[in-house]
């Protein structure tokens, strides 16, 4: 990393996962486009998805009511080459409800490819992996 382009981009990327946390938690579906490419592809332990509506279907479907979520990203790793980069991190998310202290807690790994596009770098390919799940 010896130019600013480089620390631009790392940037860039890592306030991606920061918004994708934002989206999940705050049930922001409408911004699904400016987290994910349009020919995104999510794979998980609950299956496959592919393509912005697939994604979006499926956090709406997925809602639980009164069920709160906060997603907190950590060990950010990047590898930027031009317009593409592989980005890992740790993620874990609790599940509560307002007021209350969680009732499960999950530990998961996530691999992702981003692409540059002419609005910012989006996730092109997500790989979901579950490390563990704590329920109370």
């Amino acid at each position: 990393m010896t130019t600013a382009a480089p620390t631009a981009d790392r940037l860039e990327i890592a306030e991606l996962f920061a918004r994708l946390a934002r989206l999940l938690d705050e049930g922001r579906h409408e911004e699904v486009p400016t987290v994910y490419h349009r020919d995104i592809t999510v794979r998980s332990p609950r299956g496959e998805l592919y393509g912005l509506d697939a994604v979006t279907a499926h956090l709406e479907r997925n809602r639980v009511e009164g069920e709160r979520t906060q997603h907190v990203h950590g060990d950010v790793l990047l590898r930027v080459d031009g317009d593409v980069a592989e980005a890992t991190a740790n993620q874990v998310v609790y599940f509560y409800r307002e007021g209350e202290p969680p009732h499960r807690t999950s530990g998961l790994r996530v691999t992702c490819a981003t692409v540059r596009t002419p609005a910012g770098w989006r996730i092109r390919d997500m790989r979901i992996a579950l490390a563990w799940t704590h329920e109370r």
